[in-house]
């Protein structure tokens, strides 16, 4: 972390001086680096030692990176860097290894073992250990790649080899059924009964649902269901699991239309838990994207909440509870600008993320206080926090909101109940269940336009119909046969055609007759519902499964412990105030 910060301060100068270290004269003449670090010893806090010795690393990393891209172009070698275990004999840890990378990690795994003399040992990039079965290009290496070699006892290896493979295995499958999960969630519109088959519906801040294209619904309700279920995994501190989530909750919301995603905080929020991932992994080579990243977040929270949060303010009476937000920006912030080089933005951060902090810590006794009234500790922690510490406003804001989800549920229950009632009488009128659904969808729940858009559409069907039936009269059927042709091609014309070409103009007699037809189908109709049972019963499971992961408060979001946000506090003021010493 330290030789990262030390690096970008050096680079930001020698880029603010137009300097090419690579260049002559410095490539050829070291008094000239020498004279170079005694300039920039005066405007930094490091030792001239640390400063000679990062310019001719750099110099060393950049020289050596133009070169292997040059080979890695003309002909497909790569260079890796290598970060060895430090050892008595040797501090050096930094090697670098040339190899193609359609090989696979187990033979990189034995060119490492014979040049160096490691027996046992792992192979580590950010976030995952390499498999030894698998292709290094196959697992995202890539020339410059840096690849941590980790020496493990021979038992411990194998340990940890099937440990990283279940890992895998385990994080595959449950993307995959979370994706199904709400996939089956995404494709419903009400039509059941909610209590048999749950459906989601998107809402604004006050729970009121939003009407929106069934695309961006459905790419809206991925999207949420991948960040839930992210969020979940983050809470357990599996931030490698939870990323691959959040990523693909990133891409739908990327579906989304633009001004939708204006209007919302949850795009923000999905920021910073990406943000949040790559550095519980130290993923240093995201730093890039984190910085956008962040700074989409920010812009995010600027439109949602307004002004010094005016618009959040109007909408919910206070704002206390989306500190937690702002503290977590900040932090990563001030982490992002520490590794830029830019110490004293840093240090700025740093002080505005310790005095949302001082705010945000809760004192016990109010805690327990309100938990004492019935209150969960997560109403005590957002309700307080809201109220800004204010435990008898508190108290009233908790109950206040209890109420609304009481009456929010009992508004959903009785707009339910209608809907399957609209539905039902459609359904009477001779319309299908799931035609009737989408009538009342499109007619936002009016039934008597609903009733007009399916008549129009029955009548253009019927329209439709004798049409067809006409076309086969034009060729010389009867208008029995012709229409008994179309009933059962499905009303595919040219396929009622050929089966009266076939059958010299009439329909074959076993599909006119009911009982034929009924037997012959009935083993294969059977064996279908049996499938569409079991796979019924495999949505129903997926569902629930993904149901779990949503959170039963709409604030969950904000209940944050900052026991993580502690840590990284702590790590950061400790290194900067460190080398602001070092530097007096």
């Amino acid at each position: 972390m330290e030789e990262k910060h030390m690096q970008s301060v050096l680079i930001d100068l020698l880029r603010k001086d137009n300097i090419r270290l690579w260049t002559e004269p410095f490539v050829s003449d070291l008094q000239k680096i020498q004279e170079l670090a005694q300039k920039y010893v005066l405007v930094t806090e490091f030792t001239l030692e640390e400063v000679i010795s990062t310019l001719e690393s750099i110099r060393a990393d950049t020289s050596r990176k133009d070169e292997g891209n040059k080979e890695f172009k003309e002909t497909a070698v790569a260079s890796l860097e290598l970060h060895l275990p430090k050892t008595a004999e040797s501090k050096k840890r930094k090697v670098h290894l040339k190899t193609k990378l359609d090989i696979t990690a187990q033979e990189l795994k034995k060119r490492i073992s014979e040049e160096y003399g490691y027996t046992h040992f792992n192979l580590i990039m950010p976030g995952k250990i390499l498999s030894p079965g698998r292709r290094l290009d196959e697992q995202n290496v890539k020339n410059n790649s840096k690849i941590m070699v980790h020496v493990v006892s021979s038992e411990q290896e194998k340990k940890e080899m099937l440990k990283e493979e279940e890992k895998k295995r385990q994080q595959d499958e449950g993307w995959q059924r979370t994706q199904k999960g709400f996939q089956i969630l995404s494709e419903r519109d009400g039509s059941e009964d909610p209590a048999t088959t749950p459906f989601l519906e998107i809402a604004d801040q006050k729970g009121n649902p939003l009407q929106i294209p069934d695309s961006e619904r459905k790419a809206l309700i991925l999207a949420m269901g991948f960040h839930e279920r992210g969020r979940a995994l983050m809470k357990k501190r599996n931030h490698s699991a939870a990323l691959s989530h959040l990523v693909e909750a990133d891409e739908q919301f990327n579906k989304c239309n633009s001004a939708l995603l204006n209007t919302v905080d949850n795009y923000a929020v999905l920021q910073l838990d990406v943000v949040w991932c790559y550095q519980a992994l130290q993923q240093l080579e995201c730093l890039n994207d984190a910085r956008q990243r962040l700074e989409r977040a920010e812009e995010c929270f600027k439109r949602c909440y307004g002004e010094q949060q005016s618009r959040l303010r109007q909408i919910k009476g206070h704002t206390g509870g989306e500190d937690v937000l702002f503290l977590r920006l900040y932090l990563l912030q001030s982490l992002l600008a520490y590794h830029d080089g830019k110490k004293n933005q840093a240090f700025n951060k740093l002080r505005n993320v310790e005095e949302l902090y001082g705010q945000l810590c809760l004192d016990p006794e109010k805690m327990g206080l309100l938990m004492t009234l019935g209150f969960s500790e997560q109403e005590a922690r957002l309700g307080l926090r809201a109220c800004r510490g204010d435990v008898e406003a508190a108290e009233r804001l908790i109950s206040q909101r209890k109420k609304e989800r009481e009456e929010l549920k009992e508004q959903e229950r009785e707009k339910r109940r209608r809907r399957l009632q609209d539905i039902n009488t459609l359904v009477e009128l001779g319309f299908s269940k799931r035609d009737a659904a989408k009538a009342l969808h499109q007619t936002r729940g009016d039934v008597n336009k609903a009733y007009g858009v399916l008549l129009d559409g029955a009548e253009a069907q019927s329209s439709d119909r004798e049409k067809k039936l006409d076309q086969l009269l034009a060729l010389g059927f009867q208008v029995d046969m012709a229409d008994s042709a179309l009933r059962i091609m499905g009303y595919d014309v040219v396929q009622a055609t050929k089966m009266l070409l076939d059958n010299q103009g009439v329909v074959p007699p076993d599909l006119l007759s009911p009982s034929p037809p009924s037997s012959s189908s009935e083993e294969p109709s059977t064996s279908s519902d049996s499938t569409a049972s079991g796979s019924s019963r495999q949505d129903e499971e997926l569902v629930n499964e993904v149901l779990e992961d949503i959170p039963r408060h709409e604030e969950d979001y904000l209940d944050l412990t900052l026991d993580e946000e502690k840590e990284l506090m702590v790590r950061i003021k400790s290194i900067l105030e460190k080398q602001s010493s070092s530097s007096g």
